[in-house]
């Protein structure tokens, strides 16, 4: 995982270089978790911290429900994308954040999202719905 102050975004593609880019068809070329959700996770792990980069999500936004995005279309900066659905935990979830690991991203996963409209997003930049 590489943490970035902008990154370019495609349609078809979400994030350039990324791991998963280049699905066309997949509904979650772009994964958001919220900040708020980190804090919720350290705390039922016993942890003070937690790592945005060990929950393998593109994206970390703060000040935004993500879960009020569910069918709507956003944008973030000039890129425009649309949520697909909830981000669910994996199992390696315990192997990254430890025992409970899995349990304690459940309902705190962030959402996906397709890319309508490619640009580039930085560090900073807005989470706004359109309407």
């Amino acid at each position: 995982m590489l943490e970035l102050n902008q990154a370019d975004v495609k349609v078809g593609e979400g994030l350039v270089q990324d791991r998963f880019s280049g699905n066309a068809e997949s509904k979650r070329q772009i994964t958001l978790i919220q900040q708020e959700h980190l804090m919720a996770m350290a705390s039922l792990l016993h942890r003070d911290s937690i790592a945005a980069s060990d929950l393998r999500r593109n994206l970390v936004v703060s000040g935004i429900n993500l879960l009020a995005l569910k069918g709507q279309t956003f944008c973030i900066n000039a890129v425009v994308l649309q949520t697909t659905g909830l981000c669910h935990p994996c199992t390696k979830m315990e192997r990254l954040l430890g025992p409970g690991g899995y349990n304690a991203m459940r309902g705190h996963g962030g959402i996906t999202a397709k890319v309508l409209t490619s640009g580039v997003i930085k560090l900073g930049d807005t989470v706004k719905l359109i309407d």
